[in-house]
């Protein structure tokens, strides 16, 4: 049988990157890494190879697995200083890179259904790097939005900037020959990264930075292959799986479970218990106790402390959804968490590395307190849903709120005959600094449903609401790709830059 894959990524590149892998014998699994190594090229404010992964996929027998390749604080940290200096970790800088997990997460999800070497799945990201991207209107943005930072750190300005200190514009070429020769080395071999000249070269760069990363730090870490949570409605045939902490997968389910879309006061309601348990009681199992029946809603368990509020994540994130026609689903979801992560360009690899360590909580008490060698609370949040007939694989950008961007579009992902239309439809969010408010707020795009349900609900819940002029990136970049009875199909968000086609091979 042919094989034919619905995919959908945030920027035209991966497309092409995957169906050059398809055409070359690649299967679902080959086509997602491919569109995800092009997009550390294309979207370098997005995601890296110097950031985290975490994946579900879906084999033809109905195997769901979760891949969390979530990288942990070098065991050299000093909690003790970064108590003393401030009550919160610093919002970017070498103190925030955790270890990157998205290279192993690559060779984990290889190992789930690949077909073809990792070299292959990355030469079209080899050659995008070496031989130039055109600058998208949403990297362009991000270099203006963050502009500050990108002059701030010697690699990013040579990267993103011209001779004379001009950012990039759109439609410029950007080449990347560094990152080039490193996503080379990976294809041949990845372990390199983590225990060999790569290792050793990024190890360096960040110490020369003030990182406490070692190699030693590098070479511990693994990908996680383990079962994710699920959740079938009473009476459903179809089950909604995500993956466990220290991603924040539980609170979609609870989302999902409260059937928290049914109306705007009940969704609306739900997200707000729902990111209260998260902020207090989400961390990483390996090291401690994490709630899950908190985190789930199905217990009220005491008040415990919130962690300060952290950075604004914008850009963050990229999500890959790919379906087969055999059944074989992957979402994937890599990030570098804020725009241009830590603020570093590593120019010896061309990395840019992620901020993730941001997140970690400087209270003793924490379940997602900094600890070395924790892993921290984890924003990225993959979903797919398998029923008899249909399976349906779900991610987004939206940093800590992806969890109700998700919801506003979960139901009708399984039914609707026109998944574009679905994921332009007006959202709403809520949350604080994350989503640019001094306070917690309600942000609502235009023409929103129910707008006048959510506005008094969040009057009760004492969410401050702002009206947002147009579509927005806080609201998310859905990537949506199915099988149904009525074949293949997916569609990518028009917040971003992105694109969704059904790709064919033999």
């Amino acid at each position: 049988m042919s094989i034919e894959i619905a995919l959908a990524a945030p920027h035209p590149a991966a497309l092409d990157a995957a169906a050059d892998v398809v055409a070359a014998g690649g299967g679902v699994v080959d086509a997602a890494l491919a569109a995800a190594a092009a997009l550390t090229v294309a979207y370098p404010h997005q995601c890296s190879a110097g950031g985290d992964l975490i994946a579900l996929v879906r084999t033809p027998d109905d195997e769901v697995r979760a891949v969390l390749s979530v990288g942990a604080a070098a065991g050299g940290v000093d909690v003790a200083a970064l108590r003393a200096a401030a009550d919160r970790m610093p919002p970017g800088g070498p103190l925030t890179v955790t270890v990157p997990g998205v290279v192993a997460g690559w060779a984990a999800l290889a190992g789930l259904g690949g077909r073809l070497p990792l070299a292959r799945v990355l030469a079209p990201a080899v050659e995008l790097a070496a031989g130039g991207v055109p600058v998208s209107p949403g990297l362009a943005a991000a270099i203006l939005r963050r502009l500050d930072v990108v002059r701030a750190d010697p690699g990013l300005a040579a990267l993103l900037l011209d001779g004379d200190g001009t950012p990039l514009p759109p439609g410029a070429v950007l080449r990347q020959p560094a990152l080039a020769r490193t996503l080379g080395t990976i294809g041949a071999d990845w372990r390199d990264y983590y225990q060999g000249e790569l290792a050793e070269a990024l190890a360096a760069g960040l110490a020369a930075l003030g990182s406490p990363l070692t190699t030693a730090d590098l070479a511990g870490h693994a990908a996680e292959l383990t079962d994710p949570l699920r959740y079938a409605a009473a009476g459903s045939q179809v089950t909604w799986s995500v993956a466990p902490p220290p991603s924040q997968g539980a609170t979609l389910l609870a989302m999902l479970a409260a059937n928290a879309n049914a109306n705007a006061n009940a969704a609306l309601a739900t997200a707000r218990t729902a990111e209260q348990r998260r902020d207090t009681l989400l961390g990483d199992p390996r090291v401690g106790p994490v709630d899950l029946d908190g985190l789930l809603l199905r217990t009220d368990p005491p008040t415990g402390p919130a962690p300060p509020a952290g950075p604004k994540p914008a850009g963050d994130t990229v999500a890959v959804t790919a379906v087969g026609n055999d059944g074989t689903a992957v979402t994937l979801i890599q990030s570098v968490f804020q725009t241009f992560g830590a603020g570093i360009c590593e120019p010896g690899t061309g990395l840019v590395l992620h901020n993730r360590g941001s997140v970690f909580s400087l209270d003793p008490t924490h379940p997602g307190r900094l600890r070395p060698g924790a892993r921290p609370p984890h924003t990225l949040c993959p979903a797919i849903a398998t029923g008899p007939d249909r399976v349906v694989a779900l991610g987004c950008q939206g940093g800590r709120a992806q969890p109700w961007i998700l919801a506003q579009v979960a139901a009708d992902a399984l039914t609707t005959a026109d998944p574009a239309n679905l994921l332009a439809r007006p959202r709403w969010v809520i949350g604080a600094r994350d989503v640019g408010q001094d306070r917690p707020s309600l942000l609502l795009e235009p023409d929103t449903p129910a707008t006048d349900a959510l506005r008094a609900a969040a009057t009760d819940l004492g969410l401050r609401v702002v009206q947002l002029p147009r579509r927005h990136d806080d609201a998310g970049h859905v990537q949506l790709s199915r099988l149904t009875p009525a074949g293949l199909d997916a569609a990518s968000d028009p917040r971003a830059d992105g694109a969704a086609r059904v790709l064919r091979g033999r």
